[in-house]
């Protein structure tokens, strides 16, 4: 009975989702089609990872490792496309789940490289599937040609935008940091940094030492 109503709330939901592509937007920009074809990849994958008790979160930085151990906490943020505070925050997570250990770099003390442990390794096994599974379903029923010809157009897409964002860099243009975000959305300017003490003190002096000179 659960079951029944939980088909029929996503079979709802599937069809207000096609009523507003089809029909309310069907000539939208490209960029909302992929978003929102990407999120649904996302949800049926996390669906099916939660079934194993392991976060889409997870995952993403599992799949990175499994091809590259060894990285660094900044690497895996880059191979990951993710900020390095998410990076650290997940990390921690995945290494009191036994999925993880991160070691010192015999080179410098202040970077770790992280490591899969065998539980973390053997997850790759049973969790690959789950992803190959998810991209059958959303190519069910879809030309091959009309497959090759959407990599190929999507290749093209992430190249042109990489060279955007490097011409941006030379324009000083930059993502803002969390923090930056915030302080612009409340319409706050950075503050000055405050001069140490030492630095004030002299200065204080010359400006006494000045006045009593004149």
């Amino acid at each position: 009975m659960v079951a029944s109503r939980s088909r029929s709330a996503g079979e709802t939901v599937t069809r207000q989702m096609l009523r507003h592509w089809q029909e309310a937007v069907p000539n939208d920009r490209l960029a909302h089609l992929v978003k929102h074809a990407a999120r649904g990849l996302a949800r049926a994958l996390q669906m099916r990872l939660a079934e194993h008790a392991v976060s889409y979160g997870h995952w993403t930085f599992l799949r990175v490792l499994w091809e590259a151990e060894g990285l660094t906490q900044r690497q895996l943020s880059d191979e990951a496309a993710v900020m390095e505070p998410t990076t650290f925050s997940a990390l921690n997570a995945m290494e009191k789940l036994g999925y993880v250990v991160r070691r010192p770099s015999p080179n410098s003390r202040k970077e770790l490289h992280v490591y899969l442990t065998p539980k973390g390794r053997s997850l790759k096994s049973k969790l690959v599937p789950l992803a190959e599974e998810v991209n059958a379903v959303a190519l069910r029923d879809v030309d091959p040609a009309d497959i090759a010809a959407t990599r190929r157009t999507l290749l093209v897409l992430i190249a042109n935008l990489a060279a955007d964002e490097a011409e941006s860099l030379t324009l000083r243009r930059r993502i803002p940091s969390t923090r930056e975000l915030s302080r612009l959305l409340n319409g706050s300017r950075p503050r000055a940094r405050k001069a140490p003490l030492r630095r004030r003190g002299r200065a204080k002096k010359r400006a006494l030492a000045q006045d009593a000179a004149r």
